[in-house]
């Protein structure tokens, strides 16, 4: 395996009863009826939910960012918190990084979420290998409710948060851009966001990884400068396949102009190695699948892409 050394440290099963503390280290709500509701579905499926720090909105912040910071390692400290799930992305996340330490981060948690979140995921995996889950949040999955548009994979985020024997699959509800079958630890998320880890001391290590490539609202254009940048950056080199999710609001500016599939295969396929294109992940307008991070995975792009977990995301 040629990612950087160390084995992934996972984060305790969530089960009935685990209280899950909500926080925010971006924007605030768009619509505090959106976090009701995200918060009204976990408590339907079992858990305990409690707010993990106030929030004050700042301009396009949740809260000053000591207050954000605190707010996040108040919740990973507190023992009579299981888990944390963020309240939505927008944009802040970064600004928690430089003040984060690895010896502060010493019992992981389930982290949830996607989109901004993906700047502490990638942080918490490249700087103390912890296990994060790349899947719904409050605001943005949760509050639409199970398998319906727009909301959640019920189904594959509890597998994900809860089952400690692993060997459970996934279909992922795209396409093959390019055929295959291949193995490595699952990593990525947003696009951009993992562009923006470059030249960081947190910057993401794509060796041996299955990588995670999602995003909305850009331009063809866009994901193909993206994209670019990565290649060049050498992150595609040793990469084993390439998870692509379904760009929603990304159609191209100019009638006939090429689209972001037509893009991700132009770039992406010469590099020889499995890609799926379309996945039901992050910012999708279908149910949000859950996946988690930092796990051993076996890719298949045949059908629809099928992703099968061989090891648990958790542990007693």
């Amino acid at each position: 395996m040629s990612n950087p050394a160390g084995s992934p440290r996972k984060p305790k099963p969530l089960r009935r009863g685990s209280r899950i503390a909500y926080f925010a280290p971006a924007s605030p709500p768009a619509d505090p009826a959106d976090m009701q509701m995200g918060i009204l579905e976990l408590r339907r499926l079992g858990f305990d939910v409690v707010a993990a720090h106030e929030f004050l909105p700042s301009g396009y912040f949740a809260a000053p960012a000591e207050q954000r910071l605190e707010g996040f390692l108040g919740a990973l400290r507190n023992p009579e918190f299981d888990a944390l799930v963020a309240l939505r992305g927008g944009y802040g996340s970064t600004y928690l990084l430089d003040s984060l330490r690895p010896d502060d981060l010493v019992v992981p948690k389930c982290v949830i979420g996607y989109s901004d979140l993906t700047a502490l995921e990638t942080f918490l995996w490249q700087q103390c290998r912890w296990v994060t889950f790349y899947g719904p949040m409050l605001s943005a999955g949760f509050d639409h409710g199970p398998n319906d548009l727009r909301g959640f994979d019920d189904e594959s985020f509890l597998n994900a948060i809860s089952n400690i024997n692993g060997n459970w699959s996934l279909n992922l509800r795209g396409e093959s851009l390019a055929p295959g079958e291949a193995e490595g630890v699952l990593l990525g998320g947003c696009l951009t966001m993992l562009q923006t880890s470059l030249g960081t001391p947190w910057e993401i290590e794509t060796a041996g990884a299955i990588l995670l490539l999602e995003d909305t609202h850009l331009r063809p254009y866009q994901v193909d400068r993206a994209l670019m940048h990565l290649k060049q950056a050498g992150k595609f080199a040793r990469a084993r396949a390439i998870i692509l999710g379904e760009f929603p609001d990304s159609e191209p500016s100019t009638p006939g102009s090429p689209t972001v599939r037509a893009v991700c295969k132009h770039v992406l396929t010469p590099l020889g190695i499995p890609v799926v294109y379309g996945a039901s992940v992050g910012h999708a307008e279908r149910a949000m699948l859950t996946i988690p991070l930092g796990i051993h995975a076996r890719l298949r792009t045949t059908g629809e892409g099928t992703l099968e977990f061989l090891e648990p995301a958790v542990k007693d």
